[in-house]
C-alpha cells in the first residue's frame, strides 16, 4: 500500500519497475532496484531517445549542419567550425584513471554520469566526447563502451554496432593502401620501364595526361615537365619506380575482430603473383594510423595531407615511401570523406555526445576526435563544459592526451578527473589476480581497509603523474555495491592528502546524473583554479630521450634499454628528418610497468623497446614496449556467447 512496498513486490519485474516507482513518487528506491535487476541493453532500451534533429535543435546546430542517420544518430558537418570561430571555448575536462584490472574502472561511465549531473542537474551546458568502441573488445573480454547502468549513451547497441561505419571506412582505406604496396611491387618486378610508364600514364583518347598526383610525384623528383611525351629516359624510370624494400614495409592490413592467428600470415602464395612472398601480418583496426590521422585531424585538408605523408615502407637507398609516392591518397580521402565528421548521439538522460574515433590507449594514443572536442568547446559555450575521457590508467592514455593530441589541437585541460576504484585498490594492494568471467575473491567483497590503503600507493602515483603537466585533478571514487563507507572514506582520505584538489564517492551508475552531482560540483570548482598546464617534455629532444622521460617520470622505470633493431629504427628516422615528433608508447595497460603482473608502483626495472615505428601521417613515433602486440586475441569464452538476436522483435541481446 505505500510506495516503497510497491516497489519491493516489483523488484522481480524490473521493466516495470521505473515506471511504477515514478508514478508513485519513490525514485529513491527505483534506480537502484532497477539497475540491480536490469542488464545495461534492458536500462537502455527502457528509454526512448529524443530524436536526433531535436537534439540537434537543442545545442544550436542547424538544419544543414547535420546528416541523420536513422531516428537516433547524425553526422555533424565541419562547416559549423567556421560559423562559430568567434564563440568562446568552453571548459575543458579530461576523464583518466588509475591502473585498471581486465575488468575496467568506469572512465566511460564517470564521463557520462559527469555530463548528465552538469546538464540535466546543475542546468549548465555540457557534452560527452567518446571514442567509438572496436568490435575486438565488445566480442572479445572487456564489452562495448557505452557506459553503464544509468550512465550511457543510448540507443547502447547501435552505439557498440557500426555506428555510422567510420571503422570500416578505416579498414577499407587502411586495406587499400596495404594491396597498393604489394601491387606495386609485384608490378616493378614484373615489367619493364617503357611498360610500366605506358600503364601509368596511359593514351586516352588520343591524349597522355599526367593525373593531379602524379604531377606532384614529379615535382618531389625535381622534375618539372608537366607533358608526358618530353620526360627522358632516366626521369621516367625515376618516376615509375618506387624500388620498394620488402623487407621495409611497416604498413600492415587490419581487421577489427580480435583474431591471433592473423599476427603473423605470409601473402603473395598464389602461382599469379610469380614468387612475390612475404611475411606480414594484420593489426587490429583501431591500431590502423589512419584511425590515429581522423582522431588527430583539424580539417578534411589537413586530413588528405596526412594522409598522403603517411610512411609504408623505405626504398632500396632507405629513404621513405608513403602513400602520397603511390598514388592513392585522393582515393583514401574519398574513403574518409564521411567518417571525418563526428556523430552526435545522446546520454540516457538526453544530453549531448559525440562519437568519433577509437584508438586504442595500449597500442595507439587512445583518444577520441580533436575535431569532436573543438565543436562541442564552441557548443557548450564559455560557461559550458566538454568532458572527454583517455584511454586507461593515467600513465597511458592521459599523458597521450597532453603530449600527443594537445599538441595537435592546440587546446588547454581545465579538469583532470581521475578514476578509481575499491577494487582496483585492493588489486594494487596484494590483493588476488582479477580475472574476466571469473567471480570476484571475497578480499573484493568484503571490508579489508589493509588492501585498500596499501593500494591506494597506485591512485597517488596517478595524481603525481598528473600534476607533472600543471592540471588540477579531482579524483572521482567509481562506488560499488560491495564498498563498504569506510573503505571510501579511507580512498578519499588518501586522495586529498596526496594533492587532489577534491576527492567524491560516485553513484553515478545506479543514480545516474543524481549520483555525480558532487563530482560535477567539485570539477566546476576546479576549474577555476590556476592552471598551469605545460607539456613533459621538448620536440627537440633526441627520440631516444624522449622516450626516456617518459619511461622515468611517468612510468618509474629506472632506464630504457633498445634492442639492436629499436636503435637502427630511431637512427634511420632521426636521419629521415622525423625525430622532432612526440611519442607514443605501445605498452601494457595492466601495470605501470612492461609486466603486466607488476601491480601498484613497481620500481628499479629497464623498460625494453623491442622496435620503434613511425606514424608520420599521424605524427608521433610509436615504440613498442616489449612483446606488445597489435592484435588482440579472443579468451576462452568470448562475450559473443552471450549476444544473440531476437528474429521476432529484432532486438539484440546480451551486449554489455
Amino acid at each position: 500500500t505505500s510506495p516503497q512496498g510497491i516497489c519491493a513486490c516489483l523488484s522481480c519485474c524490473s521493466p516495470l519497475l521505473e515506471v511504477v516507482c515514478k508514478l508513485t513518487g519513490c525514485l529513491e528506491i527505483s534506480w537502484p532496484l532497477f539497475v540491480f535487476f536490469s542488464s545495461d541493453i534492458e536500462i537502455s532500451r527502457a528509454q526512448s531517445p529524443k530524436a536526433v534533429d531535436v537534439l540537434a535543435k537543442e545545442i544550436g546546430l542547424l538544419t544543414d549542419e547535420i546528416e541523420i542517420y536513422g531516428q537516433t544518430k547524425a553526422k555533424v558537418r565541419l562547416s559549423l567550425l567556421e560559423r562559430l570561430k568567434d564563440q568562446p571555448d568552453g571548459k575543458y575536462v579530461l576523464v583518466a584513471g588509475i591502473t585498471p584490472t581486465p575488468l575496467g574502472e568506469g572512465k566511460s561511465t564517470v564521463t557520462v554520469g559527469l555530463v548528465q549531473a552538469l546538464t540535466a542537474h546543475l542546468n549548465i551546458n555540457s557534452f560527452a566526447c567518446l571514442r567509438q568502441p572496436s568490435q575486438g573488445p565488445t566480442f572479445g573480454v572487456k564489452g562495448g563502451a557505452a557506459g553503464g547502468g544509468y550512465a550511457q549513451v543510448i540507443p547502447m547497441e547501435e552505439f557498440n554496432l557500426h555506428l555510422t561505419g567510420d571503422i570500416h571506412a578505416i579498414t577499407a582505406a587502411n586495406n587499400l593502401l596495404a594491396a597498393a604496396i604489394d601491387a606495386r611491387i609485384l608490378h616493378e618486378n614484373t615489367q619493364s620501364d617503357k611498360s610500366l610508364y605506358n600503364r601509368l600514364v596511359p593514351v586516352v583518347n588520343g591524349m597522355r595526361g599526367f593525373s593531379p598526383i602524379q604531377l606532384a610525384r614529379l615535382r618531389r623528383l625535381g622534375i618539372s615537365k608537366t607533358d608526358p611525351e618530353t620526360l627522358t629516359e632516366e626521369e621516367i624510370s625515376r618516376f615509375v619506380r618506387l624500388d620498394i624494400d620488402p623487407s621495409t614495409i611497416t604498413w600492415q592490413r587490419v581487421v577489427d575482430t580480435n583474431d591471433r592467428f592473423l599476427r603473423k600470415i605470409t601473402v603473395g602464395q598464389a602461382n599469379t603473383e610469380k614468387g612475390f612472398v612475404r611475411q606480414a601480418q594484420f593489426d587490429i583496426a583501431v591500431a590502423s594510423e589512419i584511425m590515429a590521422i581522423l582522431a588527430l585531424t583539424t580539417s578534411l585538408q589537413d586530413m588528405k595531407e596526412r594522409l598522403g605523408k603517411m610512411v609504408v615502407a623505405n626504398d632500396q637507398k632507405g629513404e621513405p615511401v608513403t602513400a602520397e609516392d603511390l598514388g592513392v591518397t585522393g582515393a583514401l580521402a574519398v574513403l574518409m570523406k564521411d567518417a571525418i565528421k563526428p556523430t552526435l548521439m545522446q546520454t540516457l538522460e538526453g544530453t549531448p555526445v559525440f562519437v568519433h574515433a577509437g584508438p586504442f590507449a595500449n597500442i595507439a594514443h587512445g583518444n577520441s576526435s580533436v575535431l569532436a572536442d573543438k565543436i562541442a568547446l564552441k557548443l557548450v559555450g564559455e560557461n559550458g563544459f566538454v568532458v572527454t575521457e583517455a584511454g586507461f590508467g593515467a600513465d597511458i592514455g592521459m599523458e597521450k592526451f597532453f603530449n600527443i593530441k594537445c599538441r595537435a589541437s592546440g587546446l588547454v585541460p581545465s579538469v583532470v578527473v581521475l578514476v578509481a576504484t575499491v577494487r582496483a585498490l585492493k588489486m594494487h594492494g596484494g590483493g588476488p589476480n582479477v580475472t574476466a568471467g571469473a567471480p570476484l575473491k571475497k578480499e573484493y567483497t568484503e571490508e579489508n581497509l589493509q588492501l585498500v590503503a596499501d593500494g591506494c600507493c597506485n591512485l597517488q602515483k596517478q595524481i603525481q603523474i598528473t600534476q607533472l603537466f600543471g592540471v588540477p585533478v579531482v579524483v572521482a571514487l567509481n562506488v560499488f555495491k560491495t564498498d563498504s563507507p569506510a573503505e571510501v572514506d579511507l580512498v578519499c582520505k588518501i586522495a586529498k592528502e596526496s594533492g587532489a584538489f577534491d576527492a567524491v564517492p560516485c553513484n553515478h551508475w545506479s543514480a545516474g546524473g543524481r549520483g555525480a552531482i558532487k563530482l560535477a560540483q567539485a570539477v566546476e570548482k576546479a576549474a577555476n583554479q590556476k592552471n598551469s598546464f605545460k607539456y613533459l617534455y621538448s620536440l627537440e629532444l633526441p627520440i631516444v630521450e624522449k622516450i626516456r622521460i617518459i619511461a622515468q617520470k611517468v612510468y618509474g622505470a629506472q632506464d630504457i634499454e633498445l634492442s639492436p633493431v629499436a636503435q637502427s629504427q630511431v637512427d634511420r628516422y632521426t636521419r629521415q628528418g622525423f625525430g622532432n615528433l612526440p611519442i607514443c608508447m605501445a605498452k601494457t595497460h595492466l601495470s605501470l610497468s612492461h609486466q603486466p603482473e607488476r601491480k601498484g608502483v613497481p620500481t628499479g626495472f629497464i623498460l625494453p623497446i623491442s622496435e620503434v615505428r613511425a606514424s608520420i601521417g599521424a605524427g608521433f613515433i610509436y615504440p613498442l614496449v616489449g612483446t606488445m602486440s597489435t592484435m588482440p586475441g579472443l579468451p576462452t569464452r568470448p562475450c559473443f556467447y552471450d549476444i544473440d538476436l531476437d528474429p521476432i522483435t529484432e532486438q539484440v541481446k546480451g551486449l554489455f
